[in-house]
């Protein structure tokens, strides 16, 4: 059975560079089986439905501005999975899933599968993150996808535990990370390896310090999904650690 796995995917430059987290990216996809297909649920489709790419041929979307030219050059140009997001379809019934001709790969996508798999040979398809429903919503969709793993499909999550960027050091240096996002990354983190999902879901209960970390919910909804898709007993790791500008952080947790 494939791992479930969430991706802290930070600033979109991580897509050209190379540092301590693109080469943990990269050992990632090096040690793992390889996946049939992925089925990523990015932060940055965050639309008021559920919606699935049904493309043969996605796009690469740049959905940012003010970088480098280089990077709106970058192309990921993998195929999609029709089958695949009929089956995704069925599994979230009776929950509405419209078929989409028209989104593609986002950066939270390829940002990360770029360093994971950088041929970009295996079939991705993306899941939007409904922003009218709940977080309970979406960690039960994590659960209603969990077969897939063992259909050889990787679950994928991109977006950031910690993500807050009004507190974040643009162009400063930041020696050390704010207090607040290092507590609530431990917590969060202890959460997960005991186990605790329904305090990981109920997050705004979590006190200042989760409002400071998740002061929107697009970021740490995909977090839900690779939890909700975890199996009794299996083990949580955390194959990449780290906060960038102070309040980003670039934390992955795989499960199994």
């Amino acid at each position: 059975m494939l791992p479930a796995i969430f991706f802290g995917h930070g600033n979109p430059m991580n897509a050209l560079l190379k540092n301590e987290y693109t080469d943990a990216w990269k050992r990632i996809g090096h040690a793992m089986v390889r996946p049939k297909a992925i089925l990523s649920i990015s932060a940055h489709w965050f639309v008021p439905e559920t919606g699935v790419t049904v493309a043969t041929a996605p796009r690469t979307i740049h959905d940012f501005g003010g970088f480098p030219r280089e990077l709106y050059q970058v192309e990921y140009p993998a195929p999609g999975d029709p089958q695949l997001a009929r089956r995704v379809q069925k599994l979230l019934a009776p929950v509405p899933v419209q078929l989409s001709q028209t989104w593609g790969l986002d950066h939270g996508t390829w940002s990360v599968l770029r360093h994971l798999y950088p041929d970009a040979d295996i079939p991705v398809v993306q899941l939007s993150i409904d922003e009218n429903q709940p977080a309970a919503f979406h960690y039960e969709m994590g659960q209603k996808l969990a077969p897939l793993r063992e259909e050889g499909v990787l679950i994928a999550g991109s977006g950031n535990l910690v993500h807050n960027l009004h507190a974040y050091a643009w162009g400063r240096h930041l020696p050390d990370p704010y207090d607040w996002a290092v507590r609530f990354e431990k917590e969060a983190r202890e959460l997960m390896l005991t186990g605790d999902h329904t305090r990981l879901v109920q997050y705004e209960a979590l006190g200042r310090d989760a409002a400071l970390s998740i002061p929107t919910p697009d970021h740490y909804l995909p977090l839900l999904y690779v939890i909700g898709a975890r199996q009794q007993g299996e083990p949580v790791t955390f194959p990449v650690e780290g906060v960038d500008g102070g309040s980003i952080s670039m934390l992955t947790a795989q499960v199994g």
